[in-house]
């Protein structure tokens, strides 16, 4: 995939982000408060977020990710606090809980720090384990979705650790620093820490370190 290629997608993209055909799952006051002691536990990548705009709360695009499935992308109009906003920004995880019937239906809530996202890249980046990555595709996912200026890219690398015996490949979704967008070009490398060999759950990409050894 060719940078300039890509820049031509980000915009339209994000706008057709708007469009995108996903439904929103209606869940009313009681539902989500049954839907937080009942429903399907996950987690949820934040994709995109904006205010609503004729009524309180904020529109939500998530990468819902529950046990032994395949992940889904959805919208969720919810309101939430000043304070968990801050922890709501695209490329964040989040929990969720997720009607087992309709999973449209949705509730988003920010987890305690120590096992947020945030927190969880900061301590695989500190404690994790080192891999080389190299990228075999980038997409943009969300762009000009939140106002905010860093492209949410999905990104397919595949991993190779000097204790590991053959390398595997992990999908991650997250911001991509400006200043990094020339090393998500297809064939690039990029310097990754990690827990364990899953598919992307404990990688946290290392930009800082990746910009370096450019």
């Amino acid at each position: 995939m060719s940078m300039p290629s890509a820049n031509s997608g980000w915009l339209s993209r994000g706008r057709a982000a708007r469009n995108f055909g996903l439904r929103f799952g209606s869940v009313s006051d009681a539902a989500r408060r049954e839907l937080l002691v009942r429903g399907t536990s996950g987690s949820a990548t934040i994709l995109g977020v904006r205010p609503r705009r004729t009524e309180p709360g904020h529109v939500f695009w998530v990468r819902v990710q529950l046990d032994g499935e395949f992940p889904y992308e959805a919208r969720v109009r919810q309101r939430m606090t000043k304070a968990d906003l801050k922890s709501m920004q695209p490329g964040d995880v989040v929990c969720c809980r997720v009607d087992a019937g309709d999973r449209d239906r949705v509730v988003l809530y920010v987890p305690d720090p120590e096992v947020s996202g945030r927190a969880g890249i900061a301590k695989i980046l500190s404690d994790g384990r080192r891999a080389d990555a190299t990228v075999l595709a980038a997409a943009p996912v969300a762009a000009d979705y939140s106002g905010r200026d860093d492209p949410v890219l999905r990104l397919d690398l595949e991993l190779r650790a000097w204790d590991e015996p053959k390398p595997w490949r992990v999908r991650l979704v997250q911001p991509v620093p400006l200043a990094a967008l020339g090393l998500v070009d297809l064939g690039q490398h990029l310097e990754v820490a990690f827990f364990t060999v899953d598919r992307g759950e404990s990688v946290a990409i290392d930009w800082v370190a990746s910009l370096d050894d450019e």
